[in-house]
């Protein structure tokens, strides 16, 4: 059985099965609320919840979840999946990297905590004026695609304010992407970028962000080097030098 409830004027479905979920459910039920929901709104948020009592898809109802998917691949902004069955859990943890947005895993004791991080927003990005051509970028938790997307205008915005760009990258609280596509979005908008780089500063803790900093190197015409978080200053100092 599905039940569907509506929230956030449609953009959240709310999702709860139990027992078998067959084709005929999914194809009458799951699909026309889904199709509806994207009718309105680029992206829609999904919590699906599996009680105890699921006992899980026949085969119509896998090919269709499959079909859905597909058909969808880029009309999903976030999806919670909350369940206490492993083989679930563990399928899902597996394939979250490689879907088109962020994928939690909760159990069902979770479920209020499911509910909130669907509603929160993931990751930031900030920017901080440091005089002349120097602007620092501060990345924040786990960043999603709609995060990056819509940082994008504000940091073309902050070029253009600007006589030349040179930048400070602060990594400190920056936690990495969630899922692919929002890896994809954050290289893109560094490609698109790197030309107008005169000078770039890289903070950070992780070994993996000073490594960014060296792949930075590679493709920046720009001189770039790494400062760990102690250094935050002398990385100000040394972009405005010279």
């Amino acid at each position: 059985m599905i039940a569907i409830d509506k929230q956030m004027d449609g953009a959240l479905l709310e999702v709860e099965i139990s027992g078998r979920l067959t084709a005929e459910e999914y194809e009458t039920t799951l699909v026309p609320a889904v199709e509806a929901a994207l009718a309105e709104h680029d992206r829609i948020r999904v919590v699906a919840i599996l009680w105890q009592e699921f006992e899980g898809f026949d085969l119509g109802a896998a090919w269709a979840d499959t079909k859905m998917g597909l058909s969808h691949w880029s009309g999903f902004d976030r999806i919670a999946l909350v369940t206490d069955t492993g083989w679930i859990k563990g399928s899902a943890r597996v394939f979250a990297p490689l879907m088109p947005c962020p994928v939690q895993v909760f159990e069902l004791a979770e479920a209020e905590e499911a509910r909130r991080w669907i509603r929160e927003s993931l990751g930031a990005v900030h920017f901080v004026d440091l005089g002349g051509p120097g602007l620092m970028v501060q990345l924040v938790g786990k960043l999603e695609p709609a995060v990056i997307e819509a940082a994008e205008e504000d940091l073309e915005a902050e070029i253009r304010a600007r006589d030349g760009f040179r930048l400070l990258l602060d990594l400190t609280e920056f936690d990495g992407w969630h899922g692919l596509s929002a890896l994809m979005a954050h290289a893109s908008l560094v490609r698109d970028h790197s030309g107008m780089v005169e000078k770039a500063a890289v903070v950070g803790d992780s070994a993996w962000q000073h490594m960014a900093q060296r792949v930075m190197s590679n493709f920046l015409k720009a001189e770039t080097r790494f400062f760990d978080s102690t250094g935050i200053e002398r990385a100000k100092k040394w972009l405005k030098d010279g």
